[in-house]
Formats: C-alpha cells, sequence, structure tokens
C-alpha cells in the first residue's frame, strides 16, 4: 500500500513538472513597454473618448465608453469611466490614479471604488500606462505592462483613421495582440 502512494506520488509530481514545463514554453519575454518621455497631467485631465480596446472583463458589454480626468489636491488623478452598455444600460465606475514614475508621469496605477479592487489590489508597476500621445493632445494610447489591455483614445468621439492605424501598427510593434482589438467608434475621413 505505501508503495502505491510512492509510485502516486511520483507520478503527480512528474505530471505537476510537465504541465509547468508546457505552460511556460508558450510564455514569450517581452521587453519592458516603452511609454512616452513626458505627460502633462493638467492638460491631459478632461475627457477621453473610446476608440477601440483590448477589454477588461468589466467591459464585456460596453458599446460606447468614455472616462474623465480631473486633477486632485494632493497629486492624483480622479478617474470616472463611464460605458453605455448593450442592453442600453449605464455603467460606472470611481477611481483614483496615482503617478509610479514621476520622471515622465506616464506610468500610473489606477484603482477602482469596487469589490474586486479591494480583492485584488493594484499593481506595484502601475496598470495604466500612456504609450502614445499627440503633442496636442487629441489621441492618446493606454496600455498594461502585461499587454493584455489596450485602449485608444480620442478627445472627440471620432478619430482620423490615418491615426487610429498609425496607433494600432505601434500597439502590434509592442507586442500588443492587436487582431484582438475592438473597435467601437467608426473613423472620420
Amino acid at each position: 500500500m505505501v508503495d502505491h502512494w510512492i509510485r502516486f506520488g511520483t507520478s503527480l509530481a512528474v505530471w505537476a513538472f510537465c504541465l509547468t514545463v508546457t505552460a511556460c514554453a508558450g510564455v514569450e519575454h517581452k521587453d519592458t513597454l516603452p511609454t512616452v518621455a513626458s505627460v502633462d497631467l493638467a492638460r491631459y485631465a478632461g475627457t477621453w473618448h473610446e476608440i477601440a480596446r483590448l477589454p477588461m472583463w468589466f467591459q464585456r458589454h460596453c458599446v460606447d465608453s468614455k472616462a474623465i480626468y480631473t486633477s486632485r489636491p494632493d497629486g492624483s488623478i480622479g478617474v470616472h469611466n463611464e460605458c453605455l452598455t448593450d442592453s442600453g444600460g449605464v455603467d460606472q465606475a470611481e477611481g483614483v490614479a496615482t503617478v509610479i514614475d514621476p520622471k515622465t508621469n506616464a506610468r500610473l496605477t489606477v484603482v477602482f471604488d469596487n469589490f474586486f479592487a479591494r480583492l485584488f489590489g493594484s499593481s506595484r508597476d502601475g496598470n495604466y500606462w500612456i504609450l502614445a500621445l499627440d503633442p496636442e493632445y487629441r489621441a492618446a494610447m493606454v496600455g498594461t505592462p502585461d499587454r493584455r489591455f489596450l485602449w485608444i483614445l480620442s478627445r472627440a468621439p471620432q478619430l482620423e483613421e490615418a491615426t487610429y492605424q498609425r496607433l494600432v501598427e505601434q500597439a502590434k510593434r509592442l507586442g500588443f495582440p492587436t487582431t484582438d482589438l475592438i473597435r467601437t467608434r467608426r473613423p472620420t475621413s
């Protein structure tokens, strides 16, 4: 009987090792995700319309989203996200963004006031990296350093097609799965 349990334990250990090696074999090391050189947070504040996204699970029913950022006295950024859902309702979330890279202001961590944020916390490295920002602060691209989530944003409800394509190409070069992008707004000419 003891021999049976030893064989079982050894088989289980070998199986777990093989599973781990197989899972890790598909993981590809990615370079550090570059951000923009500098962000003026006062200029960045305001309303941004979502043009496309690699969504987080809570956006699965969103058909029209926007974010409103406000400067706070303590130097953090107030975050108000809202989306029109596919059922016609409106989902909203309130959060706070804190700069974790004061040299550029391009890497922030955002914590939303909801159950999941309290349960899981936020990333020590930040989860809101500004990857592209035009000089006039009219278009931006934001992603997570693990390259799972991405948002293409515009001050206007639409974005010129050439600007959109340029941002998608940049995201692809950075290692984001751009074929999975959900485009929520149609372009202007």
